[in-house]
């Protein structure tokens, strides 16, 4: 007979081990299946930049020992201008946070099995009861949550997963030493996490410098595959390529070497989520999807998505008395949408207006975001529409038709017969108004 657990989740990544963290603390059985070796763990899933923000390290309890550097700023860059906020954050060594949620978890009482990768849902009377991994082996549960992340294997065998190749955003970061963080062409990076807009460097994207302590910083590209991308990449450059012409050219690299053996690569859709849930089941943090559109972070939202997916969970099993129907469980998609990401759609729209935008554009808009007061720059951040006028301008109006030009074309396509011939941008794909 399978053996028989409260939830089942898929994956210990940040969102599938918080989540057991949050489910094995109020008591429950909660088993984690991991693809990985635990002795290496994690060597292929150790893929992101691991930037996040002060709020994270307290409302989940994060150790200084897993955090590479606290941060005082963040600096916007545009090819030759820059802007720069005081905001505190943190740069996780990201191996090491993961390894610690494991062990917290197992501390508190989850159950963890490596080498186990997850292939497929047990379905009974169309619903999932359990999921089988590595080939013939079971195991059954109450509710069950996938936190694979985009291979999402048993979101899409339940139609739950509605992830886009055309919103997949590409990206590779090396740790480099050396670093000339205070050089004097460019603001001052020292303690600072750095975000640059320059289609030369990541057409469609941006890239990043995150220090981490002394002349050490983190350092890559990230695009996304868009209108963007499309108009401005060079058709014989790789997302490697990208980077390593960035270190060539940019002064601050002069002296920089690459930490031996050290890279990082990784993925993620920016887009809407769909559906997150039904019978028995949820999807958590990049199955959903759950990256920010806007900073490109994953961590913090991630692991909020994991406490919205415990807090169901609780009130389906509460007290034994056992609701897992879809109309229960999507209580997790209503605590998405109103605690997790509950300006997503927002945040997306102004992405996609960015990304549109020219280099010369991204220049202005560091001059503009000067001339912004604080209360309107937490609304820019939010995605608020007056916000975002803040930093429009007459001669904007081209952008601006070719960015309603792009929403018209996604808002009609399955309603009309090809409303237009213009190929969707990846950015535009991303929204669903429902």
């Amino acid at each position: 007979m399978s053996e028989q657990y409260d939830v089942i989740v898929a994956g210990a990544g940040p969102a599938g081990a918080q989540c057991a963290r949050d489910l094995a603390t109020r008591g429950y059985d909660v088993l984690v299946l991991e693809t990985e070796n635990e002795d290496e763990f994690p060597k292929t899933s150790n893929k992101s930049t691991a930037g996040t923000f002060p709020s994270m390290i307290t409302s989940f309890g994060v150790p200084d020992d897993v955090v590479m550097n606290f941060t005082d700023k963040v600096v916007l860059e545009s090819p030759n201008n820059h802007y720069t906020r005081h905001h505190p954050g943190a740069v996780l060594e990201f191996a090491d946070f993961k390894r610690w949620l494991v062990e917290d978890g197992r501390e508190k009482g989850a159950e963890y099995r490596f080498d186990a990768r997850v292939t497929a849902p047990i379905l009974e009377d169309g619903e999932i009861v359990g999921v089988r991994y590595n080939g013939d082996e079971e195991v059954r549960a109450e509710i069950t949550i996938d936190a694979t992340g985009p291979s999402a294997p048993l979101a899409k065998a339940l139609d739950v997963s509605d992830l886009r190749r055309e919103n997949h955003a590409i990206g590779i970061e090396y740790e480099l030493t050396g670093v000339d963080l205070d050089h004097p062409e460019y603001g001052d990076l020292t303690d600072a996490m750095m975000l640059r807009l320059d289609h030369d460097l990541a057409p469609g994207g941006y890239s990043w410098i995150f220090h981490t302590g002394d002349d050490e910083a983190k350092v890559g590209i990230c695009y996304i595959q868009n209108e963007s991308h499309r108009e401005n990449a060079r058709s014989d450059f790789s997302v490697d390529d990208y980077l390593q012409y960035w270190m060539d050219t940019d002064p601050r690299f002069a002296n920089a070497e690459r930490k031996e053996g050290v890279q990082h690569r990784g993925s993620a859709h920016i887009q809407m989520p769909g559906s997150m849930s039904t019978d028995r089941f949820m999807a958590i943090g990049d199955t959903v999807p759950t990256v920010d559109p806007v900073w490109g972070e994953g961590i913090h939202k991630g692991m909020k998505s994991a406490r919205a997916a415990a807090i169901t969970v609780e009130a389906c099993l509460d007290k034994g008395m056992t609701d897992t129907s879809a109309e229960q469980m999507s209580l997790y998609d209503r605590l998405w949408h109103r605690d997790v990401a509950p300006n997503h759609r927002r945040r997306l729209l102004m992405t996609e207006l960015l990304y549109l935008a020219p280099n010369e554009r991204y220049d202005r808009f560091m001059e503009d975001l000067h001339s912004l007061d604080e209360a309107t720059l937490r609304k820019l951040n939010n995605g608020n529409p007056l916000a975002v006028a803040n930093l429009l301008h007459v001669d904007d109006i081209g952008l601006l038709r070719e960015f309603v030009r792009d929403r018209v074309a996604f808002d009609l396509d399955g309603f009309l017969p090809k409303p237009v011939n213009k190929q969707r941008s990846g950015a535009s794909a991303a929204f669903e108004f429902k």
